[in-house]
């Protein structure tokens, strides 16, 4: 079973470790804003694949070591079903299967990102944690308009940190997208 451990750091040159069987909490994260500027501020890095994403870090509330959850029976193939989090009953997407990836193993690398997104907390699925960056404005380009038959609504832009390319992704966009269905659209 995972436990919580320390707060990630907020800073560039600290790696958050995937490898172990802890999760780590990320304190003040469930008290982030929603619809802040997505082209700076700190973000979560993990890897899909041979690909690496970046998350707002307001919006991750721990991460924890894979553990197989409860199946729901004719979920999507992402859905991979719920835990228990202390009482709290989490859907779990796995985000390499969502997006396509060639391989989507289990091992001791892959963990599970909980979010917490307008109050709602949701697990996802990744091939490993990388580490938190801080990306000024300056350093994040728009997301570049691909065509209509390739979904990128929910990425907010592309940044080079030395030598890796980062997809930054609006998360709450993609939880909230019609295939997902986890969180409720925003009323306005």
């Amino acid at each position: 079973m995972s436990m919580v451990l320390d707060s990630l750091p907020a800073t560039s040159s600290n790696h958050a470790s995937s490898g172990g069987k802890a999760g780590r909490s990320v304190s003040g994260a469930a008290h982030g804003a929603s619809g802040s500027n997505h082209l700076g501020g700190e973000f979560l890095t993990f890897r899909l694949g041979s690909e690496e994403y970046g998350i707002e870090i307001l919006k991750v509330q721990e991460i924890r070591s894979y553990e197989p959850p409860t199946r729901i029976a004719n979920a999507a193939p992402f859905f991979k079903g719920v835990v228990n989090l202390r009482g709290v009953i989490v859907p779990i997407v796995d985000l390499r299967l969502k997006f396509g990836c060639d391989n989507a193993d289990y091992n001791g690398f892959t963990v599970v990102i909980v979010l917490n997104i307008r109050g709602r907390v949701v697990g996802a699925v990744v091939d490993s944690v990388s580490d938190v960056l801080e990306l000024p404005g300056e350093a994040v380009r728009p997301a570049p308009d691909i065509s209509a038959a390739v979904d990128t609504s929910y990425i907010t832009g592309i940044a080079n940190v030395a030598d890796r390319m980062l997809i930054l992704m609006d998360i709450e966009a993609l939880m909230s997208g019609a295939e997902m269905g986890l969180i409720e659209a925003a009323m306005h």
